[in-house]
């Protein structure tokens, strides 16, 4: 068994490697003021960003899932890693050889499966690489050639070639220390009657990585005509390739994506690789599956979802591209870029186009031209005979159906004046009637549960102005008590100064620590004092605030209250100016109300005994209640000096 990983260089690798570089791998961020970066919540659906970075302290959180920790704890949920798998690939990254407890440097057969598998991917990547060199391989290579590509564009993609033996990429594999068992696991290789055999052979190969740029799978495309395979081979589901969930390209357009705010989607490998070298960097494909929800949610992820964003579909213009499309056009609705489809001269696709017209062809075929609901709609409606009655009401009923499923009632409309135009009808208010009483009947069999990740927001296509509001803090259900009310001038106060003991602890030290928890009136925040007490205090966090906040968050007895520090740790302050004057007024505010609060209790307790108090009793209790005024009336006339 692998030992524990040194904790000394746990907190060298938390160290040196960026937060915000880290997560702009998989999103993209924009500034939030603060200090603080934002964006798509990568761990669930919604169409304004509340997810929220702080380089500065190394943290995340999104306010609307409650996620949220260290660089760490991001790449252990977004890749499903184990702690000591993300370690030791954080490590790797940063260049940081890792000590184990129990003696030894990192030796391979203690690493977790998904990095097993990737470095079993990146091994074969380079062997087939290097296989498109040998003489075997002409036949590939002049592949590329027909299609114009060099030997430049194909080490550009990293294109290679596998071998026609039987277990060329297997006994080599093999040779770098990878079991039997790790080959067939990865995909790479499987079972033969005489052992694990290659399972990709004679075929031009294209590595397919992750967002990270991790690679996962391979794309392999038959050579010969003896091969009796499918024309495309794709690695199979494994442990880290999930074809629903990778985009083929990914990793070299996701900068120009998110800064250009728009994305190509093309159909083959060779699209790809032709659309880049034309100059359209931002061009991705499919992996073996139709454009879906996951590939949806990974470009969403890019793109901010802010409405000047365009996602661009190239299809054939034959059949099944045309089928493609109208499938793409059922998931318009869960973007708020706005769509388009761009079919080129006689159904050619972009490598094709390159190939006959040059690069300036590819680039032009790509300006948006055609939305994609209006391409959908002239497919669906072209299918009837619009010269007849009941061929216009056919038309009407199939396109209204889909016009109906529009969340922003606005763009709705417009559409369904479009549609009106198109079927031939000169009633256009008679088809918006009929598009809302669709969209009417749809909503009462409960097929709209509210729009997640939907356009009927602020940042969808209704609506294009407008800076996202500041997201409320969830409650936090793991706490026994009354529920968190930001609107109470108490929780407020105490949430602001919770805020300054973890993000600014230099302007509450030392008197914050001599606060007790009891002081604290909401359960929740009083569970986040109780791990800052438990993590020495806020006087911890002048000297290292990162290892500081570690410390406070692994004091945390579960998720929901560690959930609550990395939300408190990045929230913005209420104040505009935050210095000594304001961390002076939130101490005061709290250490005021605990006051107050044990004056009513102590004149409340004498009350309810009445005449059966001791005197002696009501004696220390009326000294109690003299000096705790006496100190109130000092903490209004002094502020914070008086603490």
């Amino acid at each position: 068994m692998a030992g524990r990983i040194n904790d000394d260089d746990v907190k060298a690798v938390r160290d040196a490697v960026p937060i915000d570089a880290v997560v702009s791998e998989y999103l993209q961020l924009r500034n939030a003021g603060g200090g603080n970066l934002k964006g798509l919540c990568p761990f669930h659906d919604e169409k304004s960003p509340s997810f929220q970075v702080s380089p500065g302290k190394g943290l995340f959180h999104c306010f609307g899932c409650q996620e949220g920790g260290d660089t760490i704890a991001f790449v252990m949920k977004i890749d499903h890693l184990s702690f000591s798998e993300t370690v030791e690939r954080l490590a790797a990254k940063a260049g940081i050889t890792l000590r184990y407890e129990e003696g030894g440097y990192n030796p391979s057969h203690q690493r977790g499966e998904r990095i097993r598998l990737i470095e079993a991917h990146q091994a074969a990547a380079e062997f087939y690489v290097r296989a498109l060199e040998s003489p075997e391989a002409e036949i590939g290579r002049a592949f590329l050639a027909e299609r114009g590509f060099d030997q430049d564009a194909a080490a550009h993609f990293r294109v290679g070639y596998s071998p026609a033996g039987w277990d060329h990429l297997t006994r080599y594999l093999r040779g770098k220390g990878f079991s039997d068992k790790e080959l067939i696991t990865s995909g790479l290789s499987q079972d033969g009657r005489r052992g694990p055999i290659d399972r990709f052979r004679g075929r031009l190969m294209w590595p397919i990585s992750d967002t990270a740029g991790d690679i996962v799978g391979f794309g392999a495309r038959k050579l010969r005509d003896d091969d009796n395979g499918p024309k495309y081979l794709n690695t199979p589901e494994t442990p880290i390739y999930k074809k629903s969930q990778v985009l083929y390209g990914i990793d070299l357009a996701k900068k120009d994506i998110a800064k250009a705010s728009r994305a190509v989607v093309v159909e083959g490998y060779t699209d790809v690789m032709a659309c880049h070298l034309a100059g359209v960097t931002t061009a991705i494909a499919t992996c073996g599956t139709a454009f879906g929800n996951d590939h949806i949610k990974i470009l969403r992820r890019l793109l901010m979802d802010n409405g000047s964003a365009r996602v661009i579909f190239t299809f054939d213009g034959d059949a099944a591209g045309q089928k493609a499309a109208l499938r793409a056009f059922e998931d318009d609705q869960k973007f708020a870029a706005e769509t388009y489809i761009a079919i080129a001269p006689d159904g050619m696709d972009p490598c094709d186009l390159r190939l006959a017209k040059g690069d300036d062809s590819v680039r032009d075929l790509v300006e948006p031209r055609t939305p994609l609901f209006e391409f959908a709609l002239r497919q669906i409606v072209g299918r009837y005979d619009l010269e007849t009655p009941a061929g216009r009401a056919a038309a009407l009923d199939e396109a209204a159906a889909v016009v109906a499923k529009i969340k922003t009632s606005s763009v709705q409309r417009e559409v369904a004046v479009q549609l009106a135009g198109l079927v031939g009808i000169l009633d256009q208010e008679f088809v918006v009637h009929r598009v809302a009483q669709l969209a009417h009947w749809a909503r009462s069999k409960g097929g709209d549960h509210g729009d997640r990740g939907g356009r009927g927001g602020p940042q969808g296509r209704g609506s294009r102005g407008g800076a996202p509001q500041q997201p409320a803090p969830a409650p936090a259900p793991g706490f026994s008590g009354p529920a968190l009310n930001l609107r109470s001038p108490a929780h407020r106060t105490e949430r602001e100064l919770l805020k300054l003991a973890l993000q600014k602890p230099a302007l509450v030290s030392p008197a914050f620590d001599a606060y007790g928890v009891d002081e604290f009136t909401a359960p929740p925040y009083a569970a986040v004092r109780q791990c800052i007490e438990e993590a020495g205090g806020a006087e911890q966090g002048i000297a290292d605030n990162r290892e500081y906040l570690v410390a406070v968050m692994d004091a945390a007895p579960d998720n929901t209250v560690r959930n609550l520090v990395t939300e408190l740790a990045v929230e913005v302050f209420h104040g505009r100016i935050i210095d000594e004057t304001y961390a002076g007024m939130q101490l005061v505010h709290v250490r005021l109300r605990a006051v107050d609060r044990r004056i009513d209790d102590v004149q409340g307790s004498l009350v309810r005994l009445g005449s059966h108090v001791a005197p002696q009793d009501l004696a220390a209790a009326q000294n109690e209640v003299w000096v705790l005024q006496q100190y109130a009336q000092t903490l209004r006339a002094h502020g914070a000096a008086a603490l």
